[in-house]
């Protein structure tokens, strides 16, 4: 169904680009947990992915994350953060919105290249430890 690239391709790629995709399938995730919680109109669960997806969340994930990555990871979510971006955040810091960025590179850089066991194993970490009720 999806077009599984090698890691030669994805390292060739921009990490705005890793991100890019990487910010759909956090939101689908998060959309999926979302409507598992059995959350009982479309108000409330916008309302609760909006608190999940939001960059200054997600910075918080990232800062949690970070120190327990193998080095090959900090650096693809490092070349995520440091990647220039002409988006200017409305509503988080430049240093927010950089660690949302490289969160969301790091995902998008497994979900490129397949790695469906690890994208699982760092979402469902990222879900069972920033648990928003």
């Amino acid at each position: 169904m999806f077009k599984k690239y090698t890691e030669m391709e994805v390292s060739q790629m921009q990490p705005l680009v890793w991100a890019y995709i990487g910010d759909s399938v956090f939101e689908i995730f998060i959309r999926n947990k979302m409507i598992e919680s059995g959350l009982p109109s479309n108000t409330k669960l916008h309302k609760m992915t909006t608190m999940y997806v939001k960059a200054s969340s997600q910075a918080k994930m990232y800062d949690f994350l970070i120190n327990q990555l193998p080095e090959d990871e900090i650096t693809i979510a490092k070349r995520g953060r440091n990647a220039n971006s002409n988006t200017i955040p409305k509503n988080a810091s430049v240093i927010e919105y950089k660690k949302a960025t490289a969160l969301e590179a790091l995902l998008g850089y497994l979900y490129l290249i397949g790695n469906t066991a690890r994208l699982d194993e760092l979402l469902d970490c990222i879900y069972i430890n920033f648990k928003i009720d």
